[in-house]
């Protein structure tokens, strides 16, 4: 899992590059991490050509929902959609952290770390 912070103003499609750039998942046997995932679900803010044009060119399969006023329209995976309620509930519990919910720390590496803990938190309940 990556986590990149970015100030409250701003939206996640600004980064998202970086985010894709910087999460690595471990192989079940040897080998170097996947770098690459099969495919990315998103919600409608991320229905941008832009994100689309980088999914496709890295061979990243999108499961992104389009907007009302794209005119392009393509397969869309609605089963493969409905699981992306599962990082929604995830956010949703970690808010649930008074401290990551009203980001009372003032430096990012701060908040992260709050975030971080929290996460592991949640990884031990279950």
């Amino acid at each position: 899992m990556a986590v990149l912070i970015t100030a409250g103003q701003r939206n996640e499609r600004s980064v998202f590059e970086a985010l894709m750039e910087t999460g690595a998942v471990k192989r079940a046997g040897r080998g170097r991490p996947r770098v690459r995932p099969e495919r990315v679900v998103g919600d409608k803010g991320y229905s941008g050509k832009k994100i689309r044009e980088y999914l496709r060119k890295r061979g990243i399969g999108a499961v992104i929902a389009r907007q009302k006023n794209e005119k392009r329209a393509g397969r869309f995976d609605k089963e493969a959609y409905r699981e992306r309620n599962v990082v929604e509930r995830t956010i949703n519990r970690l808010k649930q952290f008074r401290r990551v919910a009203t980001r009372y720390e003032k430096r990012a590496a701060n908040y992260r770390a709050m975030l971080t803990v929290a996460a592991i938190v949640l990884w031990l309940r279950d």
